[in-house]
């Protein structure tokens, strides 16, 4: 294990699984007893990921600038997210960290270098703008390279607003957040 960035439970197989950022992969290991993990996916600069109630993986790779889901037993993924190289377009990504599945199947994005969140409806080819997306800045607007994300049952989006040292809380629809946590710049 080498600069681990994120960790999930797959409940089904009872285990962890892991983004092994700096040895370029995703393990999974036993939760009880573990002594070895297994490699499910190689060659990926994984930072963040996720899994829906269908156990279908979600994984975000920074240098592609991609979200590709991984339904059980495949090995390639699919790309849900991102996948036209780096860019502020909305079918594009600019160093994507961390994603949120809810129970639509719709997928957040923490879109670090573009300074939004991204949401991407199940099957859409562009995303549409969850939260920032005004450039850098600590406005009610703006979010600075966000990290993780995390959606409620209302669609509120939460979101860890790194560069401002704060929470940021966005109503569905809103133009704009409020902090719930942190620095009020």
């Amino acid at each position: 294990m080498s600069d681990p960035r994120d960790v999930i439970v797959d409940k089904e197989r009872d285990s962890v699984i892991i983004c092994d950022n700096s040895n370029r992969r995703v393990v999974q290991w036993p939760r009880q007893n573990g002594t070895s993990g297994e490699t499910i996916i190689s060659n990926i600069d994984c930072l963040g990921l996720t899994m829906d109630e269908n156990g279908s993986l979600y994984v975000v790779d920074f240098e592609k600038a991609e979200v590709r889901r991984y339904q059980r037993g495949e090995y390639q993924g699919t790309v849900v997210a991102g996948g036209n190289g780096e860019g502020n377009r909305l079918d594009q990504l600019f160093r994507p960290t961390y994603v949120f599945v809810d129970r639509d199947h719709s997928m957040y994005v923490s879109d670090y270098g573009n300074h939004r969140v991204m949401k991407w409806r199940e099957g859409a080819e562009v995303g549409i703008i969850a939260a920032g997306g005004q450039g850098e800045g600590n406005g009610l607007t703006q979010v600075w390279n966000p990290r993780g994300v995390i959606v409620d049952q209302l669609g509120t989006v939460y979101v860890a607003d790194c560069g401002n040292a704060r929470i940021m809380r966005w109503l569905k629809g809103a133009t704009q957040g409020s902090v719930m946590v942190g620095c009020k710049r």
